[in-house]
């Protein structure tokens, strides 16, 4: 028997709604969460805007920070979960490149910059939040839920910063004034940053990545978050045979 009146409000004004996205009364990300994730916030954006510049916030994992600072305030699942299909699957690969670097290894290369002595050691400590954002991420979603109008969201919005990416920022081995300012933003001219891919034209390449985006990284991450958030199976629609 259910002796939770919260729960049975819940109920009653929404219904229709699936188990994991149901309005719930209490706060669901603990303060000490927000506060301390706000205060990182707080060092970081001053410091990649004086080093980086601010078109290094087109990058996805930026992206993802704005989207996180603001789910965790609203509790959102919307948000959060935007910025979880967005990024988790790239950044495990950056976790997963990251740790055979340190062990010797070459892998994909996707944090070399970790390990440029011409980037202050704090600068590169600031960037271990690829590390761990995911599975902050992880958690968010576990405790607002999933929604699943994040994958359709977060696709228009990472093809928005590609094609910024693209017409308006600087190409793979532009000569900038700022040494640190970012070149090939979301890879838009290729996997390298000295060099645009010379396999296809470069239309074509980034029409390639528009398509592929949803379909290689976007939509593994959905299923799975659903799955891991909890969605229930549809369940089977029973013909009523009754007067027959």
């Amino acid at each position: 028997m259910n002796t939770n009146p919260d729960l049975d409000l819940n109920l009653a004004v929404a219904p229709h709604l699936p188990a994991v996205a149901r309005p719930r009364p209490l706060a669901r990300i603990p303060l000490v969460v927000k506060l301390a994730f706000t205060a990182f916030m707080t060092v970081l954006v001053p410091v990649y805007w004086a080093e980086y510049g601010p078109t290094n916030f087109l990058y996805f994992c930026d992206l993802a920070l704005f989207f996180t600072l603001v789910a965790v305030w609203r509790e959102s699942a919307l948000l959060a979960g935007m910025a979880a299909v967005g990024i988790i699957l790239p950044q495990m690969l950056w976790c997963a490149d990251f740790m055979a670097h340190l062990a010797g290894l070459k892998l994909l290369g996707l944090t070399n910059y970790m390990f440029d002595a011409h980037r202050s050691k704090f600068l590169r400590g600031l960037s271990c939040f690829h590390g761990w954002l995911p599975f902050l991420l992880l958690f968010l979603v576990r405790r607002l839920g999933y929604d699943r109008r994040a994958l359709p969201a977060w696709t228009a919005v990472a093809w928005g910063a590609m094609v910024i990416s693209y017409f308006l920022l600087p190409a793979p081995g532009a000569r900038l004034a700022n040494p640190l300012a970012p070149v090939n933003v979301d890879y838009v001219y290729g996997l390298s940053d000295t060099v645009a891919q010379a396999w296809l034209p470069g239309w074509m390449w980034f029409g390639f990545l528009l398509a592929a985006l949803p379909v290689v990284i976007l939509l593994p991450s959905h299923w799975f978050l659903c799955r891991f958030a909890g969605w229930p199976t549809p369940p089977r629609k029973h013909r009523n045979t009754a007067g027959r």
